[in-house]
């Protein structure tokens, strides 16, 4: 799993709920666990059961990851979601790094006999459940950030929406099809309400 789809996945465990509001993928340590099995490959992490330490690092960490997407998106406006509540970007920052460097790893190369070089990253000390998933989160987001991809973010203006997504391709301006419907009706409905009869 890419570094983006990872910090992107996170971002988006904030969703609109079908009904007009918000609704939160990680609102109770079930959640949280089913999230990260569900993302198992992609964070390195076999077996793991949330308690509610582990879901408020997470949700502490996934604000700071939404605070840096809105800040990505600049001059663009941020998901409706955040708008408000956004996290001052040195504190979103210090909680991206701070969890990152939490479990101090190393870099190691594996060369068998008769095929080529991999590398791989493996932890310098034994860490904790919690420790190990908001560091491999945190360096998701980091390579995501500091990567080409971030430019190509944006957030989703659709009516009721509150996602993050990858830019496609450049006339792409929702997240996703349905999004696009939602948003030519409402400005349909909008145009004819303003027309004088």
């Amino acid at each position: 799993m890419a570094a983006h789809d990872l910090a992107l996945d996170l971002a988006l465990t904030i969703r609109h709920d079908g009904q007009g509001g918000v609704a939160d993928d990680l609102d109770t340590p079930e959640g949280l666990t089913r999230w990260v099995h569900d993302h198992a490959a992609g964070l390195g992490i076999a077996d793991f059961t949330a308690d509610t330490e582990a879901l408020d690092a997470v949700r502490e960490l996934r604000a700071a990851v939404r605070a840096l997407f809105a800040r990505a998106v600049c001059p663009g406006e941020p998901s409706p979601a955040d708008a408000r509540r956004l996290l001052p970007v040195d504190e979103a920052l210090a909680r991206l790094n701070a969890a990152a460097a939490a479990v101090p790893t190393v870099q190691r190369l594996d060369w068998p006999q008769d095929e080529g070089p991999t590398s791989y990253t493996l932890a310098s000390h034994p860490a904790g459940e919690q420790q190990a998933l908001t560091a491999a989160l945190a360096r998701a987001a980091v390579a995501f950030l500091a990567g080409p991809d971030r430019t190509r973010l944006r957030a989703c203006h659709a009516p009721r929406c509150v996602r993050y997504f990858l830019k496609d391709h450049p006339r792409q301006e929702w997240c996703k099809p349905s999004c696009g419907n939602r948003a030519r009706v409402a400005r349909h409905h909008e145009r004819h309400r303003t027309e004088p009869a």
